[in-house]
């Protein structure tokens, strides 16, 4: 089973057209709420005026995501703005980056959940960061021990880095959600 993902896409589009643009993002939402594994949706832009809308939606995991991309529905969606809106930037994000942050101003299509306060997060981090660094501290001082200062700590942080970020941040964040949530 893989980790939900949130599709991240920046559009551009003519001020002038902001009702028309609302109702699109509108229409597409509703019919992706009719998918399984939906979690939601939204879009931020950074001032009334702005050319650019920043639009997330999430799914619960890549299948689910895939069958929405591949759908039928969406391509007719999107051919209904064909012309009026440029996609500009696209990403995909299953780490923890970028999950607690909240923007500056967002308008919500969907129901999105509230970030959980920075102590939690930090709390969460350091569950995941301790026992990952005495491990790997650990092995390094029994493989590495003789090696310099700087080229055994960027070998530990290269190895632990990815690690935290890909593996055991998301894991534990989502054994956590009951409590980061409440």
């Amino acid at each position: 089973m893989s980790a939900p993902v949130t599709v991240s896409v920046t559009r551009h589009v003519d001020p002038s057209h902001s009702t028309q643009m609302l109702a699109w993002m509108q229409a597409g939402t509703s019919m992706a709420e009719k998918f399984d594994g939906f979690l939601g949706s939204g879009w931020v832009r950074p001032s009334a005026d702005s050319t650019d809308w920043h639009m997330l939606y999430r799914f619960a995991d890549a299948e689910s995501l895939a069958a929405w991309e591949a759908s039928p529905q969406r391509a007719w969606w999107l051919e209904a703005a064909a012309g009026d809106v440029e996609e500009s930037r696209r990403e995909r994000r299953t780490g923890i980056e970028g999950w607690f942050d909240e923007p500056a101003t967002v308008e919500a299509l969907s129901a999105a959940p509230v970030p959980p306060p920075r102590w939690k997060q930090m709390v969460v981090i350091f569950m995941v960061f301790l026992p990952l660094s005495l491990v790997a501290n650990f092995v390094a001082s029994r493989t590495i021990g003789g090696w310099p200062l700087v080229p055994r700590v960027v070998l530990v942080t290269s190895v632990m880095t990815p690690l935290m970020t890909y593996v055991f941040l998301p894991w534990m964040t989502r054994r956590m959600s009951w409590w980061l949530h409440r």
